[in-house]
């Protein structure tokens, strides 16, 4: 071989050694993660125009915005398979207006507050404001909820009294059916946090009317709504991720921009 092929060959393999050095290093591959949300609480998390949409699904988003380590999918299910496709590991992550109970806190993590509004009472008259006024009275709750297990254990805790009519319907009978069986008088109230009542019943001209419990339901929790993650070590990290971009996103203001647009008003600024 010639000096010149050896000359040759040598620039040849500096330039597929520069090509090398030079080349762009693919990122490592994102984690996707399903975050379960039932699409059916509005303003938290609804569909417009077969998209996801509300309070929820907003901060959510801008939490993950950016995130080189997870790709987030969004799913609808019924509120009752929630929490049951997060323990057989299909979810690992729910936004859906969720509170703390200590039932939950022992199967589940909770992130920091995304939002604080009150339990409220819908009803004709609106004068319902206290639990021990709806001793006797109708109502229909999903199973498994925070406002059932608020009213069963009033029950619970009341024998002496004419307990409150528990009806336990399907996850298909939407807030709104249930608020307009209460305008129908087939029910007598429905307990719900006061911003999806008022946002649902001024969307849908329902002719009733939204008092706050007076009662100290719970305890400090009270009101506070959360992010849920599977009580393993993935959701740990993802616990970890996302109470630092929360923390973030209160501090830049994005949580009452937020607030604003889907609840009329600043439901984030108490939170702590």
């Amino acid at each position: 071989m010639t000096k010149s092929n050896y000359k040759w060959l040598s620039l040849l393999a500096l330039f597929i050694s520069a090509l090398w050095l030079t080349r762009p290093v693919q990122a490592a591959s994102k984690t996707t993660i399903t975050l379960a949300t039932d699409s059916d609480t509005a303003p938290f998390t609804y569909k417009k125009d077969g998209k996801f949409a509300g309070y929820d699904i907003e901060v959510v988003k801008a939490i993950f915005k950016g995130s080189k380590d997870y790709k987030v999918k969004y799913e609808t299910v019924p509120f009752s398979s929630i929490l049951t496709g997060i323990d057989a590991g299909r979810y690992q992550l729910s936004a859906n207006n969720l509170n703390y109970n200590e039932e939950r806190a022992e199967k589940y993590l909770f992130s920091d507050p995304i939002s604080k509004s009150n339990y409220a009472i819908a009803s004709k008259a609106g004068k319902l404001n206290s639990l021990s006024e709806l001793s006797g009275k109708t109502v229909e709750v999903y199973a498994g909820s925070n406002y059932a297990g608020i009213l069963e254990d009033w029950n619970k805790a009341n024998a002496d009294k004419e307990a409150i009519d528990i009806k336990y319907v399907a996850n298909s009978v939407t807030l709104a059916q249930r608020l307009q069986n209460v305008e129908a008088g087939k029910i007598d109230f429905l307990l719900y946090d006061a911003i999806s009542l008022k946002t649902v019943i001024k969307d849908q001209g329902i002719n009733l009317k939204v008092a706050d419990v007076t009662d100290k339901v719970g305890g400090d929790k009270d009101g506070l709504e959360y992010i849920l993650f599977a009580k393993d070590d993935e959701g740990k990290k993802l616990q970890a991720f996302v109470n630092k971009r929360i923390k973030v996103l209160k501090k830049d203001g994005t949580l009452k921009k937020l607030s604003k647009k889907y609840f009329g008003g600043d439901f984030v600024s108490s939170l702590k």
